[in-house]
């Protein structure tokens, strides 16, 4: 891959922005279980959540259907780092995630589905940047 020739303009994340019925519900959901803070977004069609690992961003979407798991695997998931992968189970389910049935990598990784059926993972892996 070729590197960028001028950084005059430079280029950083910012947030990952999935869609909901409900962005302020679906945010307050990933900021309980990552002791993150919901910020405030302009306009009443999105909402976000700060925590120490970044930035998610919900954004209403009419006539939301949920992705399937394990069938639409190709999209984009979140991966949260976790310590003891049963004890953030535990924190997850009470605020409101559920636990697939499919799990293709149990031993270290749990699929869960957010409030409004998004996967995301809780990982013991951590791949150092």
């Amino acid at each position: 891959m070729a590197s960028p020739t001028s950084t005059t303009s430079p280029i950083r994340f910012s947030a990952v922005t999935i869609a909901a019925p409900d962005p302020r519900a679906l945010v307050a959901f990933y900021a309980a279980i990552t002791g993150g803070e919901v910020i405030h977004i302009p306009g009443n069609d999105w909402a976000g959540m700060q925590c120490a690992g970044g930035r998610i961003d919900a954004m209403a979407v009419a006539d939301y259907e949920p992705p399937r798991w394990p069938e639409d695997s190709s999209l984009i998931h979140i991966d949260v780092l976790v310590e003891d992968l049963e004890l953030a189970a535990d924190r997850v389910e009470q605020a409101g995630g559920a636990r697939f049935a499919f799990q293709p990598n149990a031993e270290h990784c749990l699929v869960f589905a957010d409030p409004v059926g998004h996967p995301f993972c809780l990982t013991l892996v951590d791949i150092p940047g």
